[in-house]
C-alpha cells in the first residue's frame, strides 16, 4: 500500500521488464562540459529501457562540448535532440528542456553525472506505470573525479518526509522524475529569482505546497562528481541558506536560520554513517 506523502518501493531488477511503457524525457544542461559529458551520454546509451528522449541544452559552450555531443548523437538513433545558445544559467537551461520535452515523465541528468546502473530508467518507468503517483525519487552517491568507482558519500532519500522541507531537506534532486503534467500545472524552475536553490524552491512548491504524490524507490540512481559550483565553499552554503529562506518565505512556509542549520548537523551524521 502506498502512502500518498512518501511511499517506499524495494525494487528487484529481476521483477520488472524494460518493456516500453511510457516515454521519459531526460534533460542534460551543459556548459563547457567536454571533459565529463561523454560519461553522461554513455550511461544513457547503456540503459535497458529505450523509450526515452535525451534533450541536451547547451549554453553556447566554448570548449569541445558540442563536438562530443555531435559525435555521439548518431548512437541514439533519433532519441537525442540538442540546442546550443546563450542562457541565463543552469535553471534557465532546464526550463528550456522542460518546454522541449515530449515525454510523459521528465528527469534531470547533469552533464558531470551519470546513471549508476543500466536499469535506472526501467525502474523509474515500472513504478510510474504501476503506481498512482506523480513523481518518484531515490538515492545517489558521490565520487571524486580521480576515481569514479570509489564512493565518497552516499545520499539516501529514504528518511525524507514532507515536513522536513522546513529544515531545508529535499529528496535527491538528480533522482527526481516527475510527470510532465505536474510541471504544466504548478510551474518549473524559478530561474529569475534563485541562483543556486531553484531546485529546492521547485520541489518545495510541488511536494510541500501542492502535495503531489511521491514514491521513494530504494535504489542508487545517479553517480555525482564532487565539487559542484553550487555546493562547495562557505560562501556558497551561506548563499544556499539565503535562497532556501527566500523560497520558504515565497511559498508561505515558516522557517529560520536555526532550523535550516539543523540540516548541516544531520549531514555530518550522514557522512559518518555513509554506506561508502
Amino acid at each position: 500500500m502506498i502512502h500518498p506523502q512518501n511511499s517506499e518501493a524495494e525494487i528487484n531488477s529481476n521483477l520488472y521488464i524494460s518493456r516500453e511503457m511510457l516515454k521519459i524525457s531526460i534533460i542534460t544542461a551543459t556548459y563547457n562540459s567536454g571533459k565529463t559529458v561523454g560519461d553522461t551520454l554513455k550511461s544513457v546509451l547503456a540503459q535497458t529501457y529505450h523509450d526515452y528522449e535525451l534533450l541536451v541544452v547547451d549554453g553556447a559552450s566554448k570548449d569541445n562540448t558540442l563536438e562530443v555531443v555531435k559525435k555521439m548523437e548518431p548512437l541514439f538513433e533519433g532519441r537525442m535532440r540538442y540546442i546550443s545558445e546563450p542562457d541565463k544559467g543552469i535553471y534557465d537551461a532546464m526550463n528550456k528542456g522542460i518546454r522541449m520535452a515530449t515525454g510523459e515523465v521528465i528527469g534531470i541528468l547533469n552533464s558531470d553525472d551519470f546513471y549508476t546502473s543500466d536499469d535506472a530508467l526501467a525502474c523509474i518507468a515500472w513504478v510510474l506505470e504501476n503506481e498512482k503517483v506523480d513523481a518518484v525519487y531515490g538515492d545517489i552517491h558521490y565520487v571524486n573525479d580521480d576515481d569514479l568507482t570509489k564512493c565518497v558519500r552516499y545520499y539516501s532519500s529514504k528518511p525524507f518526509r514532507r515536513w522536513m522541507m522546513r529544515l531545508g531537506f529535499m529528496p535527491a534532486h538528480p533522482s527526481f522524475y516527475c510527470r510532465k503534467e505536474v510541471y504544466e500545472k504548478y510551474g518549473a524552475f524559478d530561474a529569475e529569482n534563485y541562483r543556486v536553490a531553484a531546485d529546492f524552491e521547485n520541489l518545495l512548491r510541488l511536494i510541500f505546497v501542492n502535495k503531489i504524490k511521491t514514491h521513494y524507490i530504494s535504489k542508487d540512481f545517479v553517480t555525482m562528481r564532487t565539487g559542484g559550483a553550487s555546493s562547495s565553499g562557505l560562501e556558497s552554503h551561506k548563499r544556499i541558506m539565503r535562497d532556501h529562506l527566500k523560497a520558504l518565505k515565497k511559498n508561505g512556509v515558516y522557517s529560520n536560520f536555526f532550523l535550516l542549520g539543523l540540516r548541516y548537523l544531520y549531514k555530518i551524521g550522514e557522512i559518518l554513517k555513509s554506506k561508502c
